[in-house]
């Protein structure tokens, strides 16, 4: 057998060599054009070349569908099956879109993540990231408190909020908080007459005079117990 030119032009009439193969990898099989070092060239119509590399080598097959991690490109001169160059892909439609991502990757918009997109929950059923709790933008943040005073400590808390633009299609769909604080120092150390410590005083007075009027109350009973009667 001559493998110095192509052995097959067209599978179809040469039906000796469509069970030829070379290796492991098949030579005729699905190909309109094939060689003894490079497996096929050309494909049938409708089917697409896959170029198989082991090693050093490169062999072409013709197949229906792309492996994975291959989408299928047609031609008018060539159908090919060319590498999805999406990160954590496995399979795609074209190379800028995705249709499924590899284990442990989410997918989103043709793209693959490893956690959803805020405002995206994960669906763990189809592994995508499902329409999820809508939020708008964060406030300013607000005042340095504590105790709902803004002076007389040295340290203090500060919040900002965000509302809910849109709740998610379905109640197990959680929305991310709307809330958050953190660790402030206070402009004021010391409270100004008037409106600190002064206040906090208004308080003590009062309670020693309700204790006195107590005290005093309690003697006046005891008196009236303590006397003789008539």
């Amino acid at each position: 057998m001559d493998w110095t030119r192509t052995v097959c032009r067209r599978c179809s009439t040469a039906v000796r060599y469509a069970n030829a193969s070379y290796g492991t990898y098949p030579i005729c099989k699905g190909c309109s054009v094939c060689s003894r070092d490079n497996g096929c060239v050309n494909c049938q119509p409708k089917l697409f070349l896959f170029l198989r590399r082991e090693r050093m080598r490169q062999y072409g097959e013709c197949l229906h569908d792309c492996p994975a991690g291959y989408y299928g490109m047609r031609s008018p001169e060539l159908n090919m099956c060319s590498r999805c160059r999406i990160e954590n892909c496995e399979s795609c439609f074209n190379k800028d879109f995705c249709t499924k991502c590899k284990s442990g990757f989410y997918l989103h918009k043709g793209r693959c993540f490893e956690k959803c997109p805020e405002g995206f929950a994960p669906l763990e059923e189809t592994m995508e990231c499902g329409e999820g709790c809508e939020v708008g933008q964060w406030s300013e943040w607000g005042a340095c408190t504590r105790r709902n005073k803004t002076c007389g400590y040295k340290w203090g808390l500060e919040t900002r909020t965000r509302h809910i633009v849109k709740k998610p299609p379905k109640d197990t769909i959680p929305c991310p908080t709307i809330a958050e604080s953190r660790m402030c120092k206070m402009a004021l150390r010391h409270c100004r007459r008037g409106s600190g410590k002064q206040r906090s005083k208004e308080p003590k007075k009062k309670n020693k005079q309700r204790l006195r009027f107590r005290a005093q109350n309690q003697h006046s009973d005891h008196l009236a117990s303590s006397r003789p009667s008539q």
